[in-house]
C-alpha cells in the first residue's frame, strides 16, 4: 500500500488533478503514520531479542540494565501502536485547528484558559505536533478570553478530538483578596483540517467579513494596519478569526479555511450522534457539562468523567502529560461503538 501510494506520487502529472493529488497525499500520511511505528517497534525487538541472546550466554549488569531501558521504551511504544489502531475516523489522520474559549467568571476563568493553552502547547510538543497560533483574545484582568491555533502532525484531528468538551478547575483564586475557593470553566473544540472537501458557500451572500487591527494591549505587538479578519457565517453565526500574519489576504484565506471546517463539523454533528453529544455539553461552559475535573484544593486530583480515568499528579498534567486521558476516551469510544445497535 505504501509502496504504491509513492509510486502514484512519483508518476508524471500527479499534481494536475490539486483535490485528487491532495486525497492521495492526505492517505499516504495516513499509511506513514502507522507503518512508520510499526516498522521502529519491530527494530527495537530484534535489539531486545539479541541483548537476550547476550545475557542467555553470559549475565553481565551493563548489558541488563540496557536491555531493562529498552523494554521500558519498547513497552511504550507497544502501547502506542495499540492506541493508533483505535484511530479509525475518516477524519482522524488530519491536521486541525484547535480552540480554546474562556467560560463565564471573569479573570479566574480567563486564567483558566491561558492555563489549558500552556497545558496543550506542552502536549504538542511532547508528541512532535507542529502548532501556530491564529487568534488570541487577551482578558481584561488576565489570561485570555479565547485563541485559536493550527495544529500539524500524525493523526492530530484523532487525538485531539479527545478533548472537545468543557474543563473545569476548583483551586483558591488568585485573584481573590479573602483566598475563597473557586469554580472556572473553559471550553475545547476541535475541527479537522478540510483542504481537500467542498463546502458550498457565498462568500459574498452567505459570509460577514470584519476587519481589525491585530496585536495585544500595546507596543511592538500592535498591528498598525487592519490586517486581522473575523468571518461570520450569517445562517448559523459560526466565527472563524485568524490574525496570525501580518498580510490581511493570508489572513483571510486562512479565516475562510477554518470556518469550512467548522461548517463541516456542524453539518457532521447533525448526522454523527455521538459527535451531537459533545456539542451539546459543551453548549453552556458551566457546571454539569465538564468532561473533566481539575481539583487543585482542597486534594490534589484531575478525574476524567467519561472515563473515569484518576491521577493525583495534577502538576504533570498542567505541564502536558495528558495522553493517559486521550488513550482512555479512545478505548471508551471503540467500546461504545462495539456496544452501539448500529455496530
Amino acid at each position: 500500500m505504501l509502496r504504491e501510494l509513492e509510486l502514484r506520487m512519483g508518476q508524471p502529472g500527479f499534481w494536475d488533478n490539486p483535490e485528487a493529488a491532495q486525497a492521495t497525499v492526505a492517505e499516504l500520511k495516513k499509511v506513514k503514520g502507522i507503518v512508520g511505528p510499526i516498522g521502529d517497534l519491530l527494530k527495537r525487538r530484534e535489539n531486545v531479542a539479541a541483548m537476550l541472546e547476550l545475557l542467555a550466554d553470559e549475565e553481565d549488569a551493563e548489558t541488563r540494565a540496557e536491555l531493562d531501558t529498552h523494554l521500558a521504551v519498547l513497552e511504550e511504544r507497544v502501547a502506542h501502536v495499540q492506541t493508533l489502531t483505535l484511530l479509525s475516523g475518516a477524519n482522524d489522520a488530519r491536521d486541525c485547528y484547535f480552540n480554546i474559549q474562556a467560560g463565564t467568571g471573569g479573570a479566574d476563568a480567563s486564567d483558566w484558559a491561558e492555563m489549558l493553552l500552556r497545558m496543550y502547547t506542552r502536549y504538542f510538543e511532547r508528541i512532535g505536533f507542529e502548532f501556530g497560533l491564529l487568534s488570541r483574545k487577551d482578558g481584561e484582568e488576565a489570561g485570555i478570553q479565547s485563541c485559536s491555533l493550527e495544529i500539524k502532525g500524525d493523526y492530530a484531528y484523532g487525538y485531539l478530538s479527545c478533548e472537545i468538551g468543557v474543563h473545569r478547575l476548583v483551586r483558591i483564586s488568585p485573584f481573590s483578596a479573602q483566598g475563597k475557593r473557586e469554580t472556572s470553566f473553559a471550553s475545547v473544540d476541535v475541527q479537522p483540517e478540510m483542504g481537500d472537501i467542498e463546502i458550498e458557500i457565498d462568500w459574498d451572500k452567505d459570509v460577514r467579513e470584519d476587519t481589525y487591527r491585530a496585536g495585544g494591549k500595546g507596543g511592538q505587538h500592535v498591528n498598525k494596519t487592519s490586517s486581522a479578519v473575523r468571518l461570520t457565517h450569517l445562517a448559523t453565526n459560526i466565527v472563524a478569526t485568524c490574525q496570525a500574519e501580518r498580510s490581511q489576504h493570508k489572513n483571510r484565506a486562512s479565516a475562510r479555511k477554518m470556518l469550512t471546517a467548522r461548517l463541516y463539523q456542524f453539518e457532521e454533528a447533525k448526522r454523527d450522534t455521538e459527535l451531537a453529544k459533545y456539542y451539546s455539553e459543551k453548549g453552556q461552559i458551566s457546571w454539569g457539562n465538564a468532561i473533566r475535573s481539575y481539583f487543585l484544593y482542597p486534594e490534589q486530583r484531575i478525574k476524567d468523567s467519561r472515563t473515569g480515568e484518576l491521577t493525583a499528579d495534577t502538576t504533570g498534567v498542567l505541564d502536558g502529560d495528558i495522553q493517559r486521558f486521550i488513550d482512555a476516551e479512545l478505548r471508551r469510544r471503540v467500546s461504545a461503538r462495539q456496544k452501539s445497535p448500529k455496530s
